[in-house]
């Protein structure tokens, strides 16, 4: 299963057409004091638009590391703008979905700057290289 927060009604068409082979379902707003598991266990019957969030959340459940490595390369080739990608855990589903959110944008900041710091690294030693 998969679960998106964050698109759009065209995003959403697209990542269905390109994971046709996955339920993929949208998050409505009305949802984010629900524990995950109950998301999980309802995702059939959820309606209204996944469009409320100012990021993107791309949610993977019960998938193998096989199928979530190919799923990940699929959607980044798309080209969505950024997206916070997260997999289910025992733990995550007995969380509140809006507390889960919390963590993976902290989560998304804390590897952000690690690259920026990488990056700057780099950059730092070629210069220093030349000298």
């Amino acid at each position: 299963m998969i679960f998106l927060i964050g698109f759009d009604e065209k995003e959403v068409e697209i990542i269905k057409k390109t994971l046709k082979e996955y339920r993929v379902y949208g998050i409505p707003q009305y949802c984010r004091d629900w524990i995950l598991q109950e998301i999980v266990e309802k995702a059939p019957k959820l309606e209204g638009d996944c469009n409320w969030h100012a990021r993107k959340f791309f949610l993977m459940h019960n998938l193998e590391d096989t199928r979530v490595k190919e799923v990940l390369e699929k959607i980044k080739s798309l080209n969505l703008g950024r997206i916070i990608f997260a997999t289910t855990t025992p733990t995550s589903l007995t969380w509140r979905l809006e507390d889960l959110m919390g963590e993976w944008i902290k989560e998304d900041e804390y590897f952000q700057e690690l690259r920026r710091r990488k990056a700057s690294r780099f950059y730092l030693d070629v210069d220093i290289g030349k000298s």
